[in-house]
């Protein structure tokens, strides 16, 4: 799966940017309303990407930081949407706002959302309220931003196996300081992980 895509920014349009990297120009689907996040034409810029195969096609989403990837990806999980619609939800309020609304059970704020009716947002904040990664800044740095830092894909990876979203990111925080974000660490960090959540809190 491919994780994230850098190079050169070479062009926008209202819902995607192109960019340009080892002799091959990608074009990747963004919320509209963060394509000024990627940067400027012929500066370097990178997306968080997700690739959708369906019957007649492929095709790249992206995103400027792990943490709205995992929104989107659990945007699908409600009953109704499609990547197209969630990226349309994701054009239409900034993830920040939008996780702030699902916690709240905000139905009026979610309802602002264009193609968002009450009975979607019931939906949305049925399936999402509780269950959400917690957000990094769109620009995350490498540093520990008190959230589950550069280890969304660890979390993500425990959550699906049946572990509680909170309790993962929480047992991520305690063994993550000293590790470096790269493949060997991400297996202690998980091993480390897998043995909290599944002794109740006494692994080390």
């Amino acid at each position: 799966m491919i994780n994230r895509i850098s190079g050169t920014l070479t062009g926008v349009n209202a819902d995607s940017i192109y960019v340009a990297t080892g002799g091959v120009e990608w074009d990747i689907a963004v919320p509209s309303r963060a394509i000024s996040l990627f940067g400027s034409r012929g500066e370097p810029t990178e997306a968080y990407v997700w690739l959708h195969h369906y019957e007649d096609g492929m095709r790249l989403f992206g995103f400027p930081s792990p943490g709205e990837r995992a929104l989107f990806l659990d945007l699908m999980k409600v009953e109704g949407i499609g990547p197209r619609q969630a990226l349309k939800i994701l054009s239409g309020m900034g993830p920040e706002d939008l996780a702030a609304a699902l916690e709240a059970g905000n139905l009026a704020a979610l309802q602002k959302i264009s193609g968002v009716g009450p009975k979607m947002a019931q939906k949305m904040v049925l399936a999402l309220k509780g269950k959400l990664v917690e957000l990094s800044p769109s620009r995350p740095s490498s540093g520990d931003s008190g959230a589950a830092g550069p280890w969304f894909d660890l979390v993500r990876s425990l959550s699906d196996m049946g572990f509680d979203r909170r309790a993962v990111e929480a047992a991520v925080r305690k063994h993550a300081p000293g590790l470096i974000s790269g493949a060997e660490a991400e297996k202690e960090l998980f091993r480390r992980a897998l043995v909290e959540l599944s002794t109740g809190g006494s692994g080390q």
